[in-house]
């Protein structure tokens, strides 16, 4: 029974937490659309920019690298997207030309630690993310100067990983925070999975998978805790949710929102599934974000 916990938690390590091909999500009924992630007019318009390739390096020796892209006019506002499990960073172009083309932000896209063009060879499920986010704060304050004003907006683990890095000290240029779709915790969440996906039950599993990830990866599953953090954010933070989803139960985000202390939103997207609200209701979408981002930008009300 040991051994085949053991051998069972490699199993699941690295299917969940290796760099590698994921590809029982495309087996995911829960994650199913007859839509394409981006569609052809937002691909034509990401092709058709010119973004910089931009670099910085982690805590810990990564090289992380994103898609930089300056606003039509100089601009002091800048978001910052944060993209979901398994994804790259220009899958979050919908949300860049809104904001670009509408808002006249500078876009900031990054490619997560193992993701994308990053280095790194394992997933943190936000937790170690959240560090790195940091780091791209830092680096759009050095180089758009003391003015920035700065959104993190992020889709699925991109909500996670900006909901944890609202827990931490956020410099003041961090106006608020969007998170579209978000779960609790990487415990709360690869426990539901491992119920819902593969039939099985938590303990012993989750456990000692989140130990050999402790191990290998340098953290638990229940430090990855996006509940936690945002009781001590202190940024504006507006939740979003589609009220179909059921990959990451839509309870999970009223969890989040009840437990948030900073000034907050909650917007509910009826008939969306997972990471689906702004193709499903792109209108109440976008107007719900740009009120929130007008309340706590205000040098920037002209634009929004």
């Amino acid at each position: 029974m040991v051994l085949a916990d053991i051998a069972a938690s490699f199993y699941f390590y690295n299917k969940a937490v290796v760099r590698n091909a994921k590809a029982f999500l495309a087996k995911t009924p829960d994650l199913r659309s007859d839509q394409p992630f981006l569609a052809p007019e937002t691909q034509a318009w990401i092709e058709a920019q010119s973004f910089r390739e931009v670099e910085i390096v982690s805590d810990d020796g990564l090289k992380l690298r994103g898609y930089y892209l300056e606003a039509g006019a100089p601009a002091a506002h800048t978001v910052i997207l944060a993209h979901g499990y398994s994804g790259h960073a220009k899958q979050m172009g919908a949300f860049a030309k809104y904001y670009h083309e509408q808002l006249g932000f500078n876009v900031l896209m990054p490619d997560h630690r193992g993701h994308g063009r990053s280095e790194g060879n394992v997933i943190g499920f936000g937790w170690l993310e959240r560090r790195d986010y940091l780091k791209w704060i830092d680096y759009i304050v050095g180089h758009a100067g003391d003015r920035s004003a700065i959104i993190l907006h992020g889709v699925s683990m991109g909500a996670a990983t900006v909901l944890m890095a609202s827990g931490e000290p956020l410099p003041d240029q961090v106006k608020a925070v969007i998170a579209d779709s978000s779960y609790t915790s990487a415990k709360d969440e690869l426990g539901y999975q491992l119920q819902r996906m593969y039939r099985l039950p938590r303990f012993p599993l989750l456990q000692s998978t989140s130990l050999l990830t402790k191990i290998r990866a340098g953290y638990a599953f229940d430090e990855a805790s996006a509940l936690v953090q945002v009781r001590k954010a202190r940024v504006p933070i507006l939740f979003i949710h589609g009220a179909a989803d059921r990959f990451v139960p839509c309870e999970m985000v009223h969890t989040l929102y009840e437990n948030c202390r900073s000034e907050k939103d909650l917007l509910i997207v009826e008939n969306a599934g997972h990471g689906k609200s702004y193709q499903v209701d792109q209108t109440t979408y976008q107007r719900t974000m740009t009120a929130f981002i007008g309340k706590y930008m205000r040098t920037e009300a002209a634009v929004l």
